[in-house]
């Protein structure tokens, strides 16, 4: 089973069942957020949301995170996450004192998946490990309107929805190898680094259309094909698929460009 081609993976107590979209109220609503950086990620991002009724307009904009593999983008799949506090997680919150805030550790500040933001497609917490569907590369933009259901509403509503970016660079993460490469917390079929936040920022109010300062160097989401199977990382970082879907990242001696 190549990268890409890994099947979409129940996240249980994560993911938040969907529901159908809200009714169309008249209303319209802004949300922006500057993302910061978790894990010793060193890239940026700014995303705004705009409400219309039943419709949402998001226009998220990521720069600086792992970038490539041989023949394809890292794929980064992003969430908007609620029903918690509001927040990102602290160095704290790191239950098993591992190094990495895994996804898991972040529960309780950001809640479960309510939304994917996926670069096509359904939208919904069930596709919240589709990699195919997931921002592609270190730089990407993704601008999409869908249908917004009436958990992810009611959560930028009450100010407690988050967006979260997942996929780590080893070079940066802080993290030995063995760390970085143990199960996910979320997929046995992926490592820990892969899935865990690199990226998070609360939604909060803003002007319609307006983008939050500090804004990311963009680029364009883009889909890529299903049969890589061994996908190296920039300086010689290299993520393997092994047999059964389960993927390894080692970190190369050469200093990263």
């Amino acid at each position: 089973m190549s990268f890409l081609a890994v099947p979409t993976l129940a996240l249980g107590a994560l993911a938040m069942a969907s529901s159908p979209a809200i009714a169309h109220d008249g209303e319209d609503h802004s949300y922006s957020s500057t993302l910061g950086q978790l894990n010793g990620t060193t890239g940026s991002g700014t995303i705004t949301v705009d409400v219309k009724g039943d419709q949402a307009t998001v226009n998220l904009q990521v720069s600086g995170l792992a970038e490539t593999f041989m023949d394809a983008p890292y794929p980064h799949v992003q969430h908007i996450h609620g029903g918690a506090l509001g927040e990102c997680p602290i160095p704290a919150d790191d239950e098993n004192g591992d190094g990495i805030l895994n996804t898991s550790d972040g529960t309780r500040a950001y809640g479960g998946i309510l939304t994917t933001l996926t670069t096509s497609g359904a939208t919904g917490p069930e596709e919240g490990l589709n990699l195919e569907l997931g921002g592609q590369g270190g730089s990407y933009t993704i601008q999409r309107t869908f249908d917004l259901n009436a958990e992810t509403k009611a959560s930028l509503e009450a100010g407690t929805a988050v967006v979260v970016v997942h996929g780590l660079d080893p070079a940066t993460a802080g993290v030995s190898e063995e760390v970085f490469n143990s199960t996910s917390d979320i997929s046995p079929d992926l490592p820990l680094g892969a899935t865990s936040p690199a990226l998070c920022g609360t939604l909060v109010a803003s002007q319609m259309g307006d983008m939050p300062a500090g804004g990311a160097d963009t680029g364009v989401a883009q889909e890529t094909g299903s049969n890589t199977g061994a996908l190296a990382l920039g300086g010689g970082l290299v993520l393997a698929a092994a047999a059964g879907g389960t993927f390894l990242v080692r970190r190369s001696n050469a200093a990263k460009a």
